[in-house]
């Protein structure tokens, strides 16, 4: 794994609501970050993303299962795990997904992750996850 790989993973470890300036060690002033909810571009917008998710939700943390380097990009295979007050009861939610990473030298230009929407919010939201359960259930004929 090279240093820059490893340099991310441990920001990311490190990573809460009172150390955003972390961000600044692997992230380039012209990021640009992409998920299925949220597109971004420059350090300012993902300071402030980072700054709403963390006001947000009482834990945070990913577990890394896998990376891969070629040249200037890299993939990480993650497990998110967090616990929000008002998504599933403020139990833990575990939410599988992998990043696309393109470096610009030794930090991030482009980050894109992919995850599963549901898995991550509508499953486990009241009312609406019932009915999402519901649906595929019945789309599964069990």
């Amino acid at each position: 794994m090279s240093k820059r790989i490893a340099d991310f993973i441990a920001m990311y470890q490190r990573l809460d609501k009172d150390n955003l300036a972390l961000l600044d060690t692997i992230y380039h002033q012209d990021i640009h970050f992409i998920d299925p909810l949220h597109e971004l571009h420059g350090r300012d917008q993902l300071h402030q993303y980072f700054a709403n998710l963390y006001a947000n939700i009482k834990d945070c943390s990913f577990s890394i299962s896998d990376s891969f380097e070629c040249e200037e990009q890299a993939f990480l295979y993650w497990t998110m795990a967090f616990s929000h007050p008002r998504i599933n009861g403020g139990r833990e939610v575990l939410v599988n997904g992998h990043s696309l990473l393109r470096f610009e030298g030794v930090q991030v230009i482009m980050h894109r992750d992919y995850f599963d929407v549901g898995q991550l919010l509508y499953r486990n939201l009241p009312v609406i996850g019932g009915l999402i359960k519901f649906i595929e259930k019945r789309a599964s004929g069990v």
